[in-house]
Parts: structure tokens; sequence; C-alpha cells
């Protein structure tokens, strides 16, 4: 389906080729030819199929290999994913235990503003927002991964330097998912809170620590680890037009680029990667399940 809707689309891959004045038209059919264009979309649709069945990903319109394209940037996305996923775990499900175990106090009511928000701004405006906080101040850098001269730098100043480059497209991804997970984990707790067992576990005299962080707030995270699969592979999705406006050289951004050029081979590599994803994403979210839950069986 991706495949049909890319070859309706009316942008034409050779687009820049045409543009310039240098390219003869014996070039571009030459170049059209060595893509493909020139045949029927089925029979493009099965030469790609059955070169991706060999390994072979294909050639991008740039005339790299896709492979190596997808090598470039596969760590980053991966690196950033990642980042984004600590921060916003550590940040979100202390933040909704506690908004919980304070049900509308002015606190909670203070949280449930704040994700609301959070929530609701869109994060190509958040990123627009914060790039020009960093141009503004020059507090942080702009684009990039790393600083000039970074091969030369000290194991230390290295850490450091990506960290720095990684702080403004973790705020903006993480604030989106943070709002939701908050959310998701203060009702799941509440309802726990309000369970029998819970209810049986106060009268026979447990502590209020116990009864809260040992039985419910451990009842309460099973089905945010559910979730770790989904949020894992939403992100290539959601990251896509944060990088783009922070140029930050990840998949999502080569993704969307590849869109706009109409690159097949790039596109359908980055929606197999995705979809790697969202499969490695539920596998691990099954395997953290069984340690969280002791009711799970992996066989």
């Amino acid at each position: 389906m991706s495949f049909i809707i890319i070859k309706l689309s009316p942008i034409d891959p050779l687009a820049e080729l045409k543009l310039n004045p240098a390219i003869s038209p014996q070039v571009l059919q030459s170049e059209k030819q060595r893509l493909g264009l020139d045949l029927p979309v089925y029979r493009q649709y099965f030469n790609w199929a059955g070169n991706f069945v060999k390994g072979d990903l294909g050639v991008s319109t740039s005339g790299e290999k896709v492979s190596d394209r997808l090598m470039e940037r596969i760590p980053n996305t991966l690196l950033l994913t990642i980042a984004v996923i600590i921060v916003t775990w550590l940040v979100a499900i202390p933040l909704g235990i506690y908004s919980a175990l304070n049900w509308k106090t002015p606190f909670d009511r203070f949280l449930t503003v704040i994700s609301s928000m959070g929530m609701a701004v869109p994060t190509f405006f958040f990123a627009l927002l914060l790039l020009i906080f960093a141009v503004k101040t020059g507090w942080f850098p702009v684009g990039g991964l790393t600083s000039v001269g970074f091969e030369n730098f000290n194991p230390v100043h290295k850490f450091f330097d990506v960290v720095h480059h990684l702080i403004l497209p973790v705020t903006v991804l993480a604030t989106a998912s943070l709002a939701g997970l908050q959310r998701q984990m203060r009702g799941n707790l509440l309802d726990v809170l309000e369970s029998d067992y819970v209810k049986m576990a106060r009268a026979k005299g447990l502590p209020e620590n116990k009864v809260i962080y040992k039985h419910a707030v451990r009842n309460a995270i099973n089905p945010m680890v559910t979730l770790f699969g989904f949020e894992f592979a939403s992100l290539l999705s959601g990251a896509a037009l944060t990088e783009f406006v922070l140029q930050y050289p990840g998949l999502g951004r080569l993704m969307l680029e590849a869109v706009m050029k109409s690159d097949m081979n790039l596109v359908m590599a980055s929606l197999i990667i995705g979809t790697l994803m969202l499969i490695a994403g539920n596998l691990i979210a099954d395997i953290l399940l069984k340690f969280v839950d002791p009711r799970v069986s992996l066989d």
C-alpha cells in the first residue's frame, strides 16, 4: 500500500536532475532505467520485493546504497530513542505515583494542567520554540550530533558533547510522551488503590509504604510495560518532524526527506526498519512483563 501511494504521488524522483541544465536527456534516460522508473508499477514492486528477499535494499536516488545510508542513521536514532525512553520513564512513573497518592491536591491539579498542555502542543511547534530559544541564547547547539573536531576530543569530552546535542531533541520528544505516561500511571494507580486486595492489606495492618509500593504500584505498572513496545516504535514516526526541525541526523529525518523526494527504495527500507522496531519493542515489553508480573510465563 505504501509503495502504491508513493508511486501515485506527483513528486518526480528525478526533479533535481531535470532542473540542472548540465544534465543531458541521455543521462536522465539512463538514470530512469537504472532506478527502474521506466517500468510499470507492478514490475517495480516485484523487482523491489525480489531484491529485498535477496538482502539488496537497492540504491537511493542520490546514487548511494540504501543500506549504507541506513547504517549511518540507525545508531543515531537508537541513541535518541533510548535516551527519550529513559528520561520519560524515570520522570513519568514517579510523577504519576505521586500525583495518584496526592489526588485532588493543588499539586495533582497542577500536574494535570501541565500534562494536558504537554499532550496538546504539537511536537514540531515545540521544536520550533526550542530552536528559536537555542539560537537566541546560544546555550545549546543547533543541528548535528557532535561538534567540529569531535574526533580529537577525549572520551569524557565526547560524552558530554553528545549529551549537549541530545538535550533539545530529547526534551521535545520526551515532553509529549511524558505527559501521556504520567496520566496513564496516575489513572492505573488510582484504580488499583480502590481494589479489594489493597483494602485487605491495609486492614491487616501492613505498613502504608509496603501496601503502596509492593502491592499497588507493582500491579499498576503492568499496563505501562505493555505500552513500551508501541512507545519504542512510535518514536520513529514522532521524531521525523522533530529531527527535521532540529536538523538531527536520525532515521526519521532521513525517511521524511525520502518521502519528499519520492525515493522509493529508501522509503520502503525505512518502513521496514520501523516495523522491526515495533517487533523488537513488543518483544522487550513481553520479557520485561515477565519480571514485573510473576503470573506471566514466557512458555
